[in-house]
């Protein structure tokens, strides 16, 4: 739905003739985190940070994914949800604290950075693909894109 919202705004006003002029094929995307059953956003300060962080050696946090893509000419939109779950050894609260000083982890839904060198040390798997973790699913985005690309060649 979020991926949706953001497309629909993109195709508002100046901005949004444009793309349709220039036939653009516009993507979007979000993700968020999720642990315990609970969703988890970026961190909104520094307690909240070392809360996320401190679970995911014992409770592995799982990334949700979604991508849209949209014709600018048509409006047809292709979508879908990418899954992935990361399984932490438990995590230093030396880690944590330099993570939460470094301060990047609050750009990230959970905080969550497994591509981080201080975090990489930790991770014992991941089900699912690194780029899917990371907040875009290279696969999947190709493979929307290819769905577009097919509906504007049977169109014509």
């Amino acid at each position: 739905a979020l991926g949706k919202a953001k497309a629909a705004a993109l195709l508002e006003g100046e901005r949004g003739a444009q793309y349709r002029q220039d036939g653009a094929l516009i993507i979007t995307a979000d993700q968020v985190v999720v642990c315990e059953g609970q969703i988890l956003e970026k961190p909104e300060d520094e307690a909240e940070a070392r809360r996320f962080i401190s679970r995911y050696g014992t409770s592995p946090p799982s990334t949700v994914g979604s991508c849209v893509v949209t014709d600018a000419l048509s409006g047809s939109q292709w979508h879908t949800v990418d899954e992935a779950k990361v399984v932490f050894a438990p995590i230093p609260a030396a880690t944590v604290d330099a993570l939460v000083a470094e301060g990047d982890i609050f750009y990230c839904a959970g905080g969550l950075m497994v591509e981080h060198s201080l975090v990489q040390p930790h991770v014992q798997r991941m089900e699912g693909s690194m780029d899917s973790v990371m907040g875009l699913c290279k696969a999947s985005v190709t493979r929307l894109l290819g769905e577009a690309l097919a509906s504007r060649s049977d169109a014509s």
